[in-house]
């Protein structure tokens, strides 16, 4: 018997789900969402990644790069629900668009790939997931490629997302013989013949009947030892019926407690079917998961999924297209119409709704209103960035935005030709609105423009959105390493005397000074005095033993003056100086040539000239790097640390998880991120925090 369920279109909340598709780079999840697409009827041509045809990779960098770079949303109809799905990035760069999306996901199916099991990536965005408390359940494809293991890949999904895996199906067939699944629930059999679109059902083949019999068996002493209402039936009828089995994997799906695990071969359409009916019987509608809360002058809200409550909807991606500034929104509350006027609670101010778009990737389609539980686009709001919340000025609300991930990767950017520059900054501007794990700043010391992001690949497609986007050539390099100076070995009783006579009226200035390292209690006060860097003058100390009015106060003060110029360009490499104490102990005035003006020069060259007679030492910037590693790359990973030259400070266990921390040259850090997720397989992840200066190598340079 052939059976394919009708389409209907959506009515009410309960058929509404809203789910994203997650996994590691070349699982397979947008060749999976491709024949959601094609088999709900809402594409007519089956798109391939290698082809560049797919709906989701619309973007030239996805289709030339072959993975997924943006979170793409797409809709579509199937028995009589509504799914509005997110294709997600899968590589470690992009983290940051998955973490935006299970931010206002119901629901997701975890991809995996049947020869290598459970991925780096899949790991991470299984651990996203699990910090938003979405439910999931899983997809084990290529079934049909040499080398799939069903079984080996729930035993990786067991062991390393310590998950309770409830397998539905079992393969009818291996590898390139694989041509459909049990049904363990129903106990029959469904293949797929030809292009696979529709599969046919029949009876359990006798081969493979006492397995099934097994399987159904395991399944369900498995629900029966986490459900107690399963526990109940199966104590009384020693077995589940098809009801209540099914009931109690809805409810462990939700709860978390077990993944319901189906199988099939996405590229060959087998599988597809199976996997949509089990999104509409497993995972949760809007109004199955926790009414959003959020604050109101400080005091906790809550808001139901309900069309007739006050419109509350959060804003989690901001692009710029063809047909105007799209942000998109999830509606937790509420009714949204065209033209309304809503209130956007980040920025403060008012903005009106132009136009409400169902997305289909780069594709949208009018609607006068959008509902509670739903996920469209938006053009008219001009402020709202992603993470905002979008409310009823009449019910204002705060929902809790999205973490955003730390950048920890930096490049240096300019404009190649000086006429750019003014686009360039635009197009960094409207950058970091798009992608908030981006972030832009000049250096102060350097004037460099900083691009910083999650990883070099999540930069180089950034630079290369700019050049496609505007037509400007950016130059891209590493950001220059800010040293500094100090003393190590001082000099006392320097004297130097400033006598300058051009005609007009003369200069005279005689100043003795010491100079000496500067020391810990006084460095301490002066960073707690002046609040940090000021004008490159880190940890300086001016102190005057002038007695007898030798040199009159005002004049001291200009020396003071002189010897902070002098700070900005040290003997070694002209790098700022830092770290040290200069005391005027002595001077001498003339009546009618001495000035300020005199006295500051006096103090400049006196302490350029002593800095040349003291033995000086170049300072490195250092960071504490705290990395998060497995357990079995630590090792490894300490290896690379020693080699960039760091100084490990602790080390703790949590988990299975090695928390390493470090204090590393800064300069050593450039390409560290790439390095630590080759060392970990994708699976670590690192956080710097700059910490100040040490020793470089070279370390002194004796006078």
């Amino acid at each position: 018997m052939r059976t394919h369920l009708h389409r209907h279109p959506t009515t009410t909340l309960t058929a509404v789900r809203n789910l994203g598709i997650l996994a590691h780079v070349d699982a397979g999840k947008t060749t999976v969402t491709e024949r959601i697409l094609y088999l709900t009827g809402s594409t007519h041509k089956r798109g391939e990644v290698h082809d560049g045809t797919t709906v989701t990779d619309f973007d030239a960098q996805e289709r030339d790069r072959g993975i997924t770079i943006f979170a793409a949303a797409v809709s579509c109809t199937w028995a009589g629900h509504r799914i509005n799905l997110i294709d997600t990035p899968g590589h470690v760069d992009f983290s940051d668009e998955v973490e935006r999306s299970l931010r206002v996901l119901d629901g997701a199916i975890a991809v995996f790939d049947a020869v290598a099991g459970v991925e780096p990536q899949s790991e991470s965005v299984w651990r996203q997931a699990d910090r938003h408390g979405v439910p999931r359940i899983a997809f084990v494809n290529k079934l049909d490629r040499a080398g799939a293991d069903l079984d080996a890949a729930v035993a990786s999904i067991r062991d390393r997302l310590r998950v309770v895996p409830l397998v539905v199906q079992l393969p009818v067939g291996q590898e390139d013989g694989f041509t459909g699944v049990v049904d363990l629930l129903r106990m029959r059999a469904l293949t797929w013949t030809g292009d696979g679109e529709v599969a046919d059902e029949g009876p359990v083949p006798a081969a493979l009947h006492e397995e099934a019999r097994r399987r159904r068996r395991l399944l369900e002493e498995t629900v029966a030892e986490l459900h107690s209402a399963a526990f109940e039936e199966f104590c009384a009828r020693a077995a589940l019926s098809t009801g209540t089995l099914s009931a109690a994997l809805r409810d462990l799906t939700r709860t978390g407690e077990g993944v319901v695990v189906l199988c099939g071969a996405a590229y060959r359409n087998r599988g597809i079917e199976p996997l949509l009916e089990a999104v509409v019987a497993y995972l949760p509608s809007p109004l199955d998961v926790p009414a959003v809360r959020g604050t109101l002058d400080g005091a906790e809200q809550e808001r139901p999924a309900d069309p007739q409550a006050p419109f509350a909807a959060l804003a989690f991606k901001v692009t710029s297209t063809a047909t105007g500034r799209l942000t998109y929104l999830r509606l937790y509350s509420g009714t949204l119409r065209k033209g309304d006027m809503v209130w956007d609670a980040g920025a403060r101010r008012t903005e009106r709704v132009g136009r409400i778009l169902r997305v289909q990737a780069d594709r949208q389609t009018d609607m006068d209103l959008a509902l509670a539980g739903d996920i469209v686009a938006v053009i008219g709001p001009k402020s709202a960035r992603a993470g905002a919340t979008l409310c009823a000025p009449s019910a204002p609300l705060v929902l809790e935005p999205p973490t955003v991930a730390v950048p920890v990767v930096s490049v240096a950017v300019e404009a190649r030709r000086n006429t750019d520059t003014g686009r360039l900054v635009s197009a960094l501007t409207r950058l970091v609105e798009e992608d908030p794990s981006l972030s832009v700043r000049t250096d102060a010391e350097t004037g460099q423009t900083l691009v910083s992001g999650l990883g070099e690949l999540h930069l180089e497609v950034a630079m290369e959105k700019i050049r496609l986007a505007t037509g400007v050539a950016v130059d891209v390099g590493p950001p220059q390493v800010a040293y500094r100076e100090t003393v190590l070995r001082g000099v006392t009783g320097f004297v130097y005397r400033h006598v300058k006579q051009d005609g007009g009226a003369g200069q005279f200035a005689h100043v003795v000074i010491d100079v000496e390292t500067v020391g810990a209690d006084e460095a301490q006060a002066g960073r707690d005095e002046r609040g940090g860097m000021v004008d490159g003058a880190v940890d300086f100390v001016f102190a005057s033993s002038v007695v007898g009015g030798r040199v009159p106060r005002e004049y001291v003060r200009a020396v003071e003056a002189g010897c902070r110029d002098a700070l900005s360009e040290g003997p070694l490499a002209g790098h700022p100086v830092t770290g040290l104490r200069v005391t005027l102990t002595d001077g001498a005035t003339h009546p009618k040539d001495s000035s300020e003006m005199a006295f500051r020069a006096a103090g400049r060259f006196a302490l350029r000239d002593a800095l040349r007679a003291c033995t000086m030492a170049l300072l490195e910037p250092v960071a504490e790097v705290t990395a998060s590693v497995p357990d079995d790359a630590v090792g490894g990973v300490l290896g690379d640390l020693a080699a960039r030259r760091g100084r490990v400070s602790g080390s703790t266990a949590r988990a299975g998880t090695a928390v390493i921390t470090a204090t590393v040259p800064l300069a050593e850090l450039f390409g560290y991120a790439t390095r630590l997720r080759s060392r970990t397989r994708g699976r670590g992840s690192f956080t710097t925090r700059p910490t100040g200066y040490a020793a470089a190598p070279s370390a002194a340079a004796p006078r």
